[in-house]
């Protein structure tokens, strides 16, 4: 089973953690590593987009948001509310509390 992954606009952060019991829990776990500032954060690329995407994941078939599966039903998606631009991306992996590890992905406005 792939690891829960989500989006949390506020942040432009994308969390995936293993041993996150709920949502709930990994979404506190990434809002405590994103308010750490001693996080080393790795630059991780550049990324320009026209405005809003979608996040799907990676484990499931299927690779466009509006084809459906061969045997029917539509991949899961998530609505990722972003401006057009260019973007750093930052990753880090990191633990929250005693169980909840996570990859958390992070976009910041480009240097122009």
């Amino acid at each position: 089973m792939p690891a829960r992954t989500c989006c949390l606009p506020a942040h432009r952060a994308f969390p995936s953690g293993g041993g996150a019991d709920s949502e709930a829990e990994l979404v506190a776990a990434a809002e405590a590593v994103l308010a750490d500032p001693a996080v080393g954060w790795e630059a991780s690329g550049t990324w320009r987009t026209d405005g809003p995407a979608v996040l799907m994941d990676s484990a499931e078939a299927g690779g466009l948001p509006a084809v459906g599966y061969p045997g029917g039903g539509m991949p899961e998606q998530a609505p990722v509310p972003l401006p057009p631009g260019r973007w750093a991306v930052r990753a880090v992996q990191a633990r929250a509390g005693d169980r909840t590890s996570l990859g958390l992905v992070r976009l910041v406005p480009a240097a122009s």
